[in-house]
């Protein structure tokens, strides 16, 4: 069996059975209710992951069954299944806790991919919930990484599996996306969590500089080394080296490095005595190496020496679903910081933020935060606060409008995602659904229905 149980609530005898047998054919555990009460009293006494439920029926409604196992248990997920898709049921049903909805008469494919969704979804909350406890025990807090969206929620599931190896760690993304606080969430996960994570920005020293503070030096090694020092490999024993902007490296380092990766040895600046250090490396860099690598300013045997896992953070621009979360925390945060009564901020200057595209990613963002809780004459922060006033607006082709019923309007936004999705990875499906943050399956399927090529 699959890893839901199943209620299928339909008062009609034939849609519900075909609905049993399919779901049992795909392989899940399915119950059966041909009425609310009797749908609600399975509820109260057995366990299920998720129920397909009727809108209309006789008796006890789709939304009356919806209010009382939300009631029962919040954390059943809910697919309504209506023939009236109106825009009132479908804002309705969401708001009373539904997780998705579905018109009748059901595509089955259709179906199957909005339960995959949930799956993963649950999947993911349950391993991430473990993530934290494990992270209580350790006394460490993930405050500082905020989120709500999926593909963050995936990110830090995949930071979380991959802390417990040895395996060095690439991460990308833009600068301000959270780079060294994902780093550091591996190694606080990791058994090396009781050492020590170093951090080397490779960008702000010179050449000769940058291979002293890793590798260290000894005494007369150039001039004004007045004495041998230790360095960054031999202090992080036992712990993590996380390396920082790693696409500026000049070359002679990066021979170094890869030296050290292959063999885990090494000499200092200006000295013939090899060493050994037990040191995990994470690297991150908001250039795109295989670029770097295709010009010859990249070591290609590096980069996959240090690609052993690769991680890449999105920009906050896409994923806009974290903005609000992140807006709270930041002014929790800095009233706290400035001894500030700031008791929240105001749905216009929300709605500004929320419209703005940030290129400084979250580091901007919390910049902004900041300097409106530093500035804010009130306790509420507000759109005068902000460092803009107006958000940047999209061209007239490129603007999105709802129109008619929240299906189709939610449609239409699917299908002018997904056209730019295709044409942003020139066709590429893989990094596609990567970006839209969907499975491949899901993308070959809206593609279909869409007519897209």
């Amino acid at each position: 069996m699959k890893n839901l149980n199943i209620l299928v609530v339909e008062d009609g005898r034939s849609q519900r059975e075909m609905l049993r047998d399919f779901l049992v054919g795909e392989g899940y555990d399915v119950s059966e209710a041909e009425r609310g009460d009797k749908a609600v009293e399975l509820v109260k006494d057995g366990y299920f992951d998720l129920l397909l439920l009727d809108y209309k029926m006789p008796g006890m409604d789709g939304m009356a069954v919806l209010e009382e196992v939300k009631r029962i248990n919040p954390e059943i997920d809910v697919i309504m299944m209506t023939a009236y898709g109106t825009v009132e049921t479908a804002v309705k049903a969401m708001k009373t806790g539904a997780a998705d909805y579905i018109t009748k008469p059901i595509e089955l494919e259709e179906l199957l991919i909005l339960i995959d969704r949930i799956s993963e979804r649950r999947v993911l909350v349950k391993e991430n919930r473990i993530l934290r406890e494990e992270l209580r025990e350790k006394e460490v807090t993930t405050d500082q990484i905020i989120y709500q969206s999926q593909v963050m929620g995936e990110l830090i599931n995949l930071a979380g599996r991959v802390a417990g190896s040895n395996a060095t760690v690439l991460i990308q993304g833009e600068s301000g996306t959270g780079k060294e606080l994902v780093a550091r969430l591996i190694h606080n996960l990791s058994p090396r969590s009781e050492k020590p994570m170093i951090t080397v920005n490779c960008a702000a020293l010179s050449e000769n500089l940058l291979e002293s503070e890793l590798f260290g030096h000894e005494k007369g090694a150039f001039t004004g080394a007045e004495r041998r020092r230790i360095g960054r490999f031999e202090e992080s024993d036992g712990g993590t080296l996380f390396l920082d902007e790693i696409g500026d490296l000049s070359q002679s380092v990066q021979v170094k490095l890869l030296r050290f990766l292959q063999e885990r040895e090494f000499q200092r600046v200006g000295g013939n005595q090899t060493l050994r250090t037990d040191v995990r490396i994470i690297s991150a860099t908001n250039q795109d190496l295989h670029a770097r690598v295709k010009e010859s300013k990249f070591r290609e045997d590096l980069f996959y020496r240090l690609n052993v896992v690769g991680i890449v953070i999105p920009p906050l621009k896409e994923r806009k679903e974290d903005v609000s979360p992140l807006i709270d925390h930041f002014l929790r945060y800095f009233a706290i910081e400035n001894g500030k009564e700031i008791q929240g901020i105001s749905a216009e200057a929300r709605d500004l933020l929320l419209k703005y595209d940030f290129p400084g990613n979250v580091r901007e963002l919390e910049n902004i935060i900041e300097r409106a809780v530093v500035i804010a004459r009130g306790s509420v922060i507000s759109s005068a606060d902000l460092p803009f006033t107006v958000p940047p607006t999209l061209s007239d082709q490129g603007e999105f409008k709802a129109s008619g019923t929240l299906k189709e309007s939610v449609d239409a936004l699917e299908h002018q995602m997904i056209r730019e999705a295709m044409v942003k990875t020139s066709k590429h499906q893989t990094r596609a659904a990567s970006l839209l943050g969907i499975s491949e399956r899901t993308l070959r399927y809206k593609l279909k229905k869409y007519g897209l090529k």
